[in-house]
């Protein structure tokens, strides 16, 4: 089955950059670009919406004017295009399931809006099942072509990250850019410590030694899958997010992994992933962990 490079539109400057962004990324992996925009009927008094059918139309008029204007900067890319019928939440978590990547806009630095206004962009990354890409406005294909690295967050043990760590060698391949894998780690409290991790410890030399040790172990199977992929290792001590924060600025792309939580207000995701997406000026790819 092939998936397609899915992207969110809904006219905002950030939906039309991730909607670029996710047609390049179509034309590298040689896939169809799928661009969607999720509707509900809305009227106003004071305001001529027309009916439901007019509406309609209108909107599947904006959305396949931005597509062409993909199609004529890429010929021969294959796009389609749909207006969904539904909640924004619900449509996009739908069409990330089936695309190979889902594109949405976004505006950091403690807002988020258009697909990603209030909680619904939270929701879908929360609920895809497939990594979700979020895209600035003003987004540019020259860091891309600058060969800036793909920065890639590596934490757990091998099977932990293997899907973060997939996409990132997967894209990296794609563009010709270097894997900066990050492992960041902290001073547990003593009492954390058991008699097996004491032995694994003593036996890596240390804390530092054995984090680079984890995170060499864990790179292995992706070295081997992608020999010509050029690797950094970076292991830096520190908090997760801070760390990936402060190597983010050489970076054309961050690869972070997200599990969700359901809570009572909703879904959330984990701080890392939370805070790299507010403040991260390059886009940023939200991948789901087994």
């Amino acid at each position: 089955m092939t998936r397609p490079i899915t992207a969110g539109v809904d006219g905002t400057e950030e939906s039309l950059a991730a909607l670029a962004w996710a047609a390049r990324e179509a034309v590298r992996r040689e896939l169809p670009l799928r661009v969607v925009h999720a509707w509900r009927f809305q009227s106003h008094e004071a305001l001529d919406t027309g009916d439901a059918d007019q509406q309609a139309g209108w909107v599947r008029d904006a959305v396949e004017e931005a597509a062409r204007g993909v199609a004529e900067r890429h010929p021969g890319l294959a796009v389609t295009t749909e207006v969904l019928e539904g909640s924004p939440v619900d449509t996009l978590t739908a069409a990330a399931a089936d695309a190979e990547v889902l594109v949405l806009g976004s505006r950091g630095h403690g807002r988020v809006v258009g697909f990603l206004l209030g909680s619904v962009g939270q929701q879908v990354i929360a609920g895809a099942t497939r990594p979700v890409v979020l895209v600035r406005a003003g987004d540019e294909p020259a860091a891309e072509a600058a060969g800036r690295e793909v920065v890639v967050g590596q934490q757990g043990d091998p099977d932990d990250s293997a899907a973060v760590l997939r996409f990132a060698f997967e894209t990296a391949a794609a563009r010709g850019a270097t894997v900066r894998a990050v492992r960041a780690w902290t001073l547990p409290p003593v009492f954390a410590y058991s008699p097996a991790s004491m032995k694994l410890l003593d036996e890596a030399g240390g804390l530092e030694p054995y984090e680079k040790k984890a995170l060499a172990a864990a790179l292995q199977p992706w070295r081997d899958r992608f020999p010509d992929v050029a690797v950094v290792e970076h292991v830096e001590m520190g908090s997760a997010g801070q760390v990936l924060l402060e190597v983010a600025g050489r970076a054309q792309l961050v690869v972070v992994g997200r599990r969700a939580r359901r809570t009572a207000v909703g879904a959330r995701i984990g701080s890392v992933a939370h805070g790299v997406l507010h403040h991260a000026s390059c886009p940023v790819a939200v991948v789901p962990l087994a």
